[in-house]
């Protein structure tokens, strides 16, 4: 019985296609991906142009700056985040959390600032890399050379907001201490919204994105 089971189970596994096992074997215990490594299903643009964005190779990817916003069809309200990124020199972008399909995610919902600090001068506090943008400055710059990866965690449950870059926690925010940049930062009250990444400036890449409902 058990002999004439194996044929059967080895063949399934290898019509099974490489780049789902490679998918499902990188995929964190309890977490969804949000890119399936080939194309943009799961996502919409806001106030930009879908063609600005692309998908190869496991790699999500924007050129230029006239892309807006890529964001999530599905909204989260608690979730953990994962992603990694690759800037260039002058790059930037964002992460938007908890934002709706209208405005600027950075101010009508939150954004986690990405951007190639060095090549930029007189930056404020909250513009360097992994700060809530405007809001909530970075404690530490551990940003890893320009041109190569980068790993970023964000979790968001309820009013606390913290996020890790290459293993180091560098935001540790309850939003309620940060009632006065409310009027210029509505999205701070948002307890839901979707996901997004931002077309600013440069080429940056994406890869290896996940969400957890927390």
């Amino acid at each position: 019985m058990h002999r004439s089971l194996v044929p059967w189970a080895l063949s399934v596994f290898l019509t099974v296609p490489l780049s789902a096992r490679a998918e499902n074997k990188d995929l964190p215990p309890g977490f969804q991906p949000l890119f399936n490594g080939k194309d943009l299903t799961g996502w919409k643009v806001l106030g930009g142009k879908m063609d600005v964005w692309g998908a190869s190779n496991g790699v999500l990817f924007v050129n230029g700056s006239a892309g807006g916003w890529l964001m999530t069809e599905k909204e989260y309200a608690d979730f953990e985040l994962r992603l990694e990124y690759k800037v260039p020199v002058h790059g930037n972008s964002g992460v938007g959390l908890r934002a709706p399909l209208r405005g600027d995610p950075a101010y009508q919902g939150m954004e986690i600032q990405i951007l190639d600090d060095p090549s930029y001068k007189g930056l404020r506090p909250a513009q360097y890399t992994g700060s809530i943008y405007d809001v909530v400055p970075a404690s530490k710059h551990v940003t890893r050379p320009t041109g190569q990866w980068n790993e970023m965690r964000i979790t968001a449950r309820g009013r606390h907001v913290t996020v890790e870059l290459n293993g180091t926690r560098i935001v540790d925010a309850n939003l309620d201490d940060y009632k006065e940049r409310v009027q210029q930062h509505p999205g701070l009250l948002r307890s839901t919204g979707h996901l997004g990444l931002q077309s600013h400036g440069g080429k940056v890449e994406f890869r290896n994105l996940y969400v957890k409902p927390l």
